[in-house]
């Protein structure tokens, strides 16, 4: 890596020969400088190793053990300090330490090879047209002029700019988009495309920042994350982003990671999710993750536009109301949505009119997802149906007072038939897969800080909650078990996941019939409470059964 040290101070004209003579002869005697000085800069540099590996040690010590810790260092000091050339020979022990130490480290260019000169050089040809105008006295940005005025700092690895820091006039529209964003694309291209650059403009300092950043871990798979009830992990981003982290297992280690945390409930001010994306983008991995962490604490409802059986693994599971593929089907769990949700906030309202707390069916989550429903409303309209996303509204308008959550799936280039509903009240968002600047903006009202490239692993994309910033986002790999191309260590960590399977009632093993009439009627449980789901509803207790939907009731 290569880091830029400021010239010398300009005290004559540019371009002049006793300016260039002096540059150099000062550059030449601060080489020599250097090899004269180098045995002691080595031991400088390694007793400042020692010194900082010895103040992490003390660190690293439970406090318990540091008085018996300094007791030895003191005894050993002073049995050095009364041996005959102990002082002497601890010294020389010291400094032999130190220059081993320090003996490693490789020296900072200091400049550019040619090679990185020529990249900078044409790097600041090509912004002259953008940073310059007519009338300007001084200009800083000219042609034929001095690119390392403009250049406060800049960094190499391997031959590649991965760091610049560009001071540009007070005359340039950077409060504007579009000046932004030319700038931002011509660095790109002449930096290196095939990397993710992020952007920082300070706009009170004349200072733009350009950075390449590293990409975000894909061997996250899905699992168990430390988080309260009503928080999702959506997935992971850039530890600068977010100030949390939580634990995650990779194979054998377990380390931690920035999530990007999405609440929902009665005090969420996000509580629905809009994920966008290409075919083979990872959105069904995301929603597969979702109702993974909804079934901890809720009852979950899918409904399946593709047809293709990717949430076969959760047919059956405790926690799971409906997995639904078919328009009929589709129908019927969004109807059994909308009333339940109507059912829980006249329940919800007429317990606090009676000063109760709510009922404990009304505070259990619900969550609806529905993996790609504009297919239903093709379905639907040729055959003269409603369409599914109609039956959406009551979910999504009160959903958050009823704990109702909706979660919305869609591919690119079918966008344009979700519905006017879902677009309002879906305020989370999430794009996965590779997307233009534009359509990520056109998804999360708002520019990604980044260059989005072209090759991008399943699962990568970016998110934003409400107003919030744009972040990156790698979801965790969540396949489907039953895939054959799905590897045995995600496989099982999803399957470890799932809940247990829920045996109907009808299923159960009966009493053999040999048994007493007295000791069957012992022995029979008592019918269970009818249990809410897609097509049956359960009223509150002491309340009338709900048939239909009945005014609903304001919000707040």
């Amino acid at each position: 890596m290569a880091r830029r040290i400021r010239p010398l101070p300009r005290i004559l004209s540019s371009g002049s020969a006793s300016i260039t003579r002096s540059r150099e002869i000062a550059r030449t005697a601060a080489d020599s400088a250097t090899d004269v000085l180098h045995p002691l800069i080595v031991i400088t540099r390694g007793l400042r190793q020692l010194t900082a590996a010895g103040r992490r040690k003390w660190t690293d010590t439970p406090k318990e053990r540091r008085g018996s810790a300094l007791f030895l260092v003191a005894a050993i000091v002073l049995v050095v300090a009364l041996i005959p050339y102990g002082p002497l020979l601890a010294l020389i022990t010291v400094m032999g330490a130190a220059a081993w130490k320090g003996r490693g480290y490789i020296a900072v260019h200091a400049g550019p090879n040619p090679a990185e000169t020529d990249r900078l050089r044409a790097i600041y040809e090509a912004l002259v047209p953008y940073f310059s105008v007519a009338d300007d006295p001084s200009p800083l940005f000219a042609h034929g002029g001095e690119w390392d005025k403009a250049f406060c700092e800049y960094a190499f690895e391997d031959g590649r700019l991965v760091r610049l820091l560009v001071q540009y006039p007070a005359h340039f529209t950077d409060g504007e988009a579009a000046s932004r964003r030319r700038i931002e694309q011509l660095l790109h291209a002449k930096s290196g495309r095939g990397r993710e650059y992020h952007f920082d403009w300070d706009e009170e300092g004349n200072l733009l920042l350009m950075t390449v950043l590293p990409g975000l871990p894909t061997s996250i798979a899905a699992q168990r994350f430390v988080t309260a009830p009503g928080e999702t992990v959506l997935g992971f981003t850039d530890a600068d982003a977010v100030q949390r982290t939580v634990p995650v297992t990779h194979g054998d280690k377990t380390n931690d990671a920035p999530p990007v945390i999405w609440r929902t409930g009665t005090r969420s001010t996000e509580p629905h999710l809009l994920v966008v994306g290409q075919p083979g983008s990872g959105t069904t991995s995301l929603l597969r993750s979702i109702a993974l962490q909804a079934l901890q604490h809720g009852d979950v409802v899918i409904v399946e536009g593709s047809g293709t059986g990717e949430y076969a693994c959760l047919t059956g599971r405790r926690g799971v109301l409906a997995v639904e593929c078919g328009l009929a089907g589709a129908l019927a769990s969004l109807e059994w949505a909308a009333h339940e949700t109507e059912r829980r906030l006249i329940a919800s309202n007429r317990a606090r009119q009676a000063g109760h707390p709510a009922p404990d069916d009304t505070r259990r989550p619900l969550w609806v997802l529905l993996d790609r429903p504009s297919v239903f409303g093709h379905l639907a309209a040729a055959d003269g149906r409603t369409d599914p996303q109609e039956l959406l509204q009551v979910p999504l308008r009160h959903g958050r007072a009823a704990n109702v959550t909706v979660v919305v799936a869609e591919q690119f280039d079918t966008m344009e038939a979700l519905s006017e509903s879902v677009r309002t009240h879906t305020r989370a968002r999430a794009v996965l897969g590779p997307a233009t600047p534009a359509q990520v903006e056109a998804v999360l009202g708002a520019p990604p800080h980044t260059t989005p490239t072209r090759d991008v692993p399943p699962g990568r994309g970016y998110a934003r909650l409400g107003t919030g910033p744009v972040m990156r986002l790698q979801v965790p790999a969540t396949p489907d078990p039953y895939d054959d191309a799905t590897s045995e260590a995600h496989r099982q960590a999803v399957l470890d996941l799932l809940p247990e399977y829920q045996v109907p009632p009808e299923l159960e093993p009966e009493l053999e019939p040999e048994l007493e009439p007295e000791l069957e009627s012992e022995l029979e449980p008592e019918p269970p409470e009818p249990r809410p789901g897609p097509g049956r509803q359960t009223p509150a207790q002491g309340q009338a059964p709900v048939h239909g939907p009945e005014p609903v009731p304001a919000e707040g």
